[in-house]
C-alpha cells in the first residue's frame, strides 16, 4: 500500500483571503516590488536613512526629519514587543507561498506595517503633506503579497504604528511648545 502523505485543509479565514490577494496580484513584477519594499522596511532601516537625508537636506525641519526616523525605531521595537507576548506563527498553509525570508517566525503584528505607518504619518509631518501616507497600505499589502503575514498582522501594526506616530508627534509638539 503506498504512503499517502496528508492532505492539507482547504484554505479559509485569513488563509483564504491570503491566498486572494496572491493569486489576483502576485505577479512576478509585484513580487519584485515587494521583495524591494520588504528590503528597505526591514528593521526600519529605510525610514531611519530617508529621515537622516531630510534632515541633512533641510536643516530648518531637522528635528521634524529626526523624529521620522526615531519614530520609525520606536514603532519596529513596540511591534517586536508585541510579537514576543502573542508569538502568532506566521502563514503556513500549502496555498500560500512565502516570497521572502523573514528574520523571525513570529507574525503579528507586521513590523513593517507598524515600522512604515509611524514613519509615513510622522513623514506627512516633515514634508506638510499627504503624499507619503500612500505607502501604509503598499507596504501592508506587499506583506500579503510575500505570504509572511496574515491580514490582521499588517491591520494591527498600521494601527499600533499609528498610535505610535500621533504620540511622537504630540511629544514633539509639547517640545517644541516649551522651547519657546
Amino acid at each position: 500500500m503506498p504512503d499517502l502523505e496528508p492532505v492539507a485543509p482547504p484554505a479559509s479565514g485569513e488563509v483564504a483571503a491570503l491566498v486572494a490577494v496572491q493569486s489576483t496580484i502576485g505577479t512576478p513584477q509585484v513580487i519584485e516590488v515587494a521583495r524591494a519594499m520588504s528590503h528597505f522596511g526591514e528593521h526600519a532601516q529605510g525610514w531611519v536613512a530617508v529621515s537622516a537625508l531630510g534632515a541633512l537636506a533641510m536643516p530648518k525641519r531637522r528635528r521634524e526629519w529626526v523624529l521620522v526616523g526615531v519614530g520609525a525605531v520606536a514603532a519596529h521595537a513596540a511591534a517586536i514587543a508585541i510579537k514576543l507576548v502573542v508569538r502568532r506563527a506566521r502563514p503556513n498553509h500549502p496555498a500560500v507561498a512565502v516570497n521572502v525570508g523573514t528574520p523571525s517566525a513570529l507574525s503579528f503584528p507586521s513590523a513593517h506595517a507598524t515600522s512604515s505607518t509611524a514613519a509615513a504619518m510622522l513623514l506627512s509631518r516633515a514634508t506638510r503633506s499627504r503624499l507619503p501616507l500612500v505607502v501604509v497600505p503598499a507596504m501592508a499589502l506587499s506583506r500579503l503579497v510575500l505570504g509572511v503575514h496574515y491580514p490582521t498582522d499588517v491591520l494591527a501594526g498600521a494601527a499600533v504604528g499609528a498610535v505610535v506616530a500621533k504620540t511622537a508627534g504630540c511629544f514633539a509638539s509639547s517640545q517644541e511648545e516649551k522651547r519657546r
